[in-house]
């Protein structure tokens, strides 16, 4: 202990120097945006890195889980294509050239998942070389993940579902009623749907699914099934929980979509830029 102390003592110009350092870094970089953004993006650089030789570790031994989504995932596929053939026999000819896809599907794998904390995150392995942006959402088979907030060069920071500051719009599978999901930090698994108005007829079972009122998510992605709902002190909205379709405790590998018709619909929205 005493050594310690002499140290200290010895050494105490040098760290006070190091310490004001510090402290003058953390307040330079919170309150510079350009500086915040350089930071989170050589974080990103640098704990993907980490987390990259960590996930190739872990994800053999999940193998077994993921074989087994991926063969749900193509089972859905199949009857979907299935279902497709059916519904185009009577159609001679379709010219495919003729029409746009209005979204790009890019898969990707996840290097750390947070979801333990109030405001979690989640780290991917793609960035902006591979075509990457902020705003985009990001899926699994089971349902949606979060939407990019940040990009390296060949990572994204992905503000998960289960983060205070997460905001999706999203809406009753059988009619057009909708709201906002949000997260009160609690259970993982369970999400809240606020704003859905008291006129909306629904009840536990129902499925909610994204509404498409959004260039980040297409129409129709499933998220969860309700479990438990009131009306609010007001009287006038439901207060919802939604039981998530993804296991949010166990991802490997997501989806992130892109909108080709994003710019077309933003110019639209904000004519004076």
């Amino acid at each position: 202990m005493q050594q310690i102390i002499n140290f200290l003592i010895r050494n105490k110009t040098f760290l006070l120097f190091i310490l004001l350092f510090f402290v003058s870094l953390v307040f330079t970089i919170q309150s510079h945006s350009y500086h915040k953004s350089k930071f989170i993006s050589s974080a990103n650089f640098l704990t993907g890195g980490i987390y990259g030789w960590k996930s190739s570790i872990t994800d053999y031994f999940g193998l077994q889980s993921e074989n087994e989504r991926l063969v749900s995932e193509n089972e859905y596929l199949r009857n979907q294509l299935s279902q497709y053939a059916v519904d185009t026999l009577s159609v001679s000819y379709i010219d495919t050239t003729s029409f746009e896809k209005p979204y790009h599907f890019t898969k990707a794998r996840v290097y750390k998942n947070e979801y333990s904390k109030v405001d979690n995150y989640i780290l991917i392995n793609k960035g902006s070389k591979h075509g990457m942006l902020p705003d985009m959402g990001v899926i699994t088979d089971q349902g949606i993940m979060g939407i990019i907030e940040n990009t390296s060069e060949q990572y994204s920071r992905v503000i998960s579902i289960l983060n205070g500051n997460s905001k999706i719009n999203a809406g009753l599978k059988n009619s057009n009623q909708y709201g906002s999901l949000v997260w009160n930090g609690k259970n993982p698994n369970i999400v809240q749907l606020e704003t859905v108005p008291r006129q909306a007829l629904i009840k536990e079972g129902d499925t909610i699914i994204t509404n498409g009122r959004s260039s980040i998510f297409p129409k129709g992605i499933p998220i969860g099934m309700i479990t438990h709902y009131e009306l609010d002190a007001s009287q006038n909205y439901y207060l919802i929980d939604v039981k998530l379709f993804n296991d949010m405790t166990d991802i490997g590998f997501v989806y992130v979509i892109r909108s080709n018709n994003v710019v077309e619909i933003q110019e639209l929205e904000n004519p004076t830029k």
